[in-house]
């Protein structure tokens, strides 16, 4: 009898978890959209990176990968971009902060619609513990969604 005490507890746990991962989906994506296509919202977010001086470091075209791979997806494009002297900063306060660095940028058609999402910079500090350092958190956040909004077309 003792036995099914670990059992259930452990379904128990299961459940929790996967409920709490179940309320995170979602949060800390930042979104805009635009009524454009993807090729000109694409052409206003490189101009926009551009302009500010981001390294676009590269495109990930994963309507692309899928077709190589005989499946669909809508056009979807990521774009990997930033700026070392502000990345890295936020590497030196905590090196798991790599793993969500550069910064991306998705575009993805959803109907006649062009989402931009990307990864909200609070976050991202919350996600990798970075309350105890002194970073522009505020400014890349800011940065960001202007860039959002340039390829939006805003």
């Amino acid at each position: 009898m003792y036995k099914i005490y670990p059992i259930i507890g452990a379904a128990a746990l299961m459940i929790a978890l996967g409920s709490a991962q179940a309320d995170d989906i979602g949060k800390g994506i930042e979104q805009v959209s635009s009524d454009d296509g993807i090729d000109r919202v694409e052409e206003r977010l490189r101009e926009a990176l551009d302009e500010r001086g981001m390294t676009l470091v590269t495109m990930v075209d994963h309507s692309a990968n899928a077709e190589r791979a005989s499946l669909s997806l809508p056009p979807t494009r990521m774009f990997l971009f930033g700026n070392p002297e502000v990345g890295t900063p936020m590497m030196q306060c905590q090196g798991s902060l790599a793993l969500d660095l550069p910064q991306k940028m998705l575009l993805r058609e959803e109907g006649s619609t062009t989402m931009i999402e990307w990864n909200d910079p609070h976050y991202l500090a919350g996600r990798h513990d970075l309350g105890d350092c002194d970073l522009p958190l505020d400014r890349v956040a800011e940065a960001l969604a202007g860039i959002a909004n340039q390829a939006a077309g805003d």
